[in-house]
């Protein structure tokens, strides 16, 4: 059967609960970031609650990283039930989705995690499920088969994913609610870093914050986790760190050095796709798979963690024919521009 979690505040653990749930939010009151997004979804939690029904269907897409977990355990805490927590590919067939949804109690919230992975035929099962909470089981085979049908309690299924693309059309539109995530600007950042050093009970400068905010890729996953490390180098003595645990603007910058996090936020992987891209195949355009391979990754783990990031901040272009590095990662790394014909030609005219 799929593996499957139930977490609520209530009954996660001490430990459990400040190491893995500690720095989210659980309250629309207390979310940073996604404005529009937050004010739709108060809308649908509060017509539901006055009807005394489930909350509709959410399907939220977007780069890793954003709160797409974290909006389904928001959800189900601002209507009081649990959520409960499976992933795609563990669904692998249609026994494993009945055990989840007859397990579900009254408006209950069911978040699966990279839905575009979905089984095929679980996928159909999910069809009936969400639109009229029942589902449809075959008993026995051959000339003795038989179909049992099982009434479902109204619940909220909330479904994640990276690539919007690959939902099938009949997917997509069992969803009320379809809603990108966009990455997090710098003061949003710093506001979610300012909360989480008073919950980890932390001494940080503003200044450091700041920076952390500003090299976080505009994610706050990226950015808690680079909370964490920095506190790990702050509590160490050095011969340039006094070791007394505060987070200083020099703190930060030293560890996120370390970590090879740039000034611009770019981080290793980010830097060697860049590189690629400039020096081996003289800017593009060049295929994400071709790209992958030079630089030693998954073209789909490149095209979903690292290309969107590159795209919005205006280092590289998607074109038709690949994709190509723009001027600022020239600038950034400080290489030439290959000369291409065109340039060539104006020259000699020039």
């Amino acid at each position: 059967m799929a593996r499957e979690r139930i977490l609520t505040a209530a009954e996660a653990g001490p430990e459990e609960q400040r190491v893995n749930y500690a720095l989210r939010p659980t309250r629309f009151d207390n979310y940073v970031g996604q404005p529009t997004l937050i004010k739709k979804l108060r809308i649908a939690v509060e017509a539901a609650r006055r009807r005394n029904e489930s909350v509709d269907h959410c399907l939220f897409h977007g780069p890793p990283g954003l709160g797409k977990t974290t909006l389904a355990h928001v959800i189900a805490n601002e209507i009081g039930t649990r959520v409960h927590i499976t992933t795609g590919p563990a669904l692998t067939k249609a026994a494993d989705l009945a055990g989840i949804l007859m397990n579900l109690g009254e408006r209950d919230v069911l978040f699966i995690d990279e839905i575009h992975r979905v089984n095929t035929t679980v996928e159909e099962y999910l069809y009936s499920s969400m639109e009229d909470f029942r589902i449809e089981i075959t008993l026995d085979g051959g000339m003795h088969a038989r179909v049992a049908s099982i009434d479902l309690k109204p619940f909220t299924l909330v479904g994640a994913t990276t690539r919007l693309g690959l939902l099938t059309g009949p997917m997509r539109s069992r969803f009320g609610l379809v809603e990108h995530l966009d990455f997090y600007r710098p003061e949003e950042l710093h506001t979610i870093l300012a909360l989480n050093v008073r919950k980890l009970e932390l001494k940080a400068d503003e200044s450091a914050l700041t920076e952390l905010a500003r090299r976080s890729r505009g994610t706050p996953r990226i950015a808690n986790k680079l909370l964490r490390r920095t506190r790990d180098f702050a509590e160490v003595k050095t011969d340039t760190m006094s070791g007394d645990g505060r987070i200083t603007r020099e703190v930060a910058d030293y560890a996120l050095n370390m970590l090879d996090v740039d000034e611009a936020g770019l981080d290793d992987m980010d830097a060697r796709i860049l590189l690629a891209l400039m020096e081996k195949f003289d800017g593009g355009p060049v295929g994400v798979s071709t790209i992958a391979v030079a630089v030693g990754e998954d073209a789909g783990t490149v095209e979903e963690v690292y290309e969107p990031y590159l795209i919005q901040e205006g280092f590289m272009a998607r074109t038709p024919r690949g994709r190509v590095a723009a001027r600022r990662a020239y600038d950034h790394f400080d290489v030439v521009p290959p000369m291409k014909q065109s340039d060539i030609f104006d020259e000699l005219l020039g």
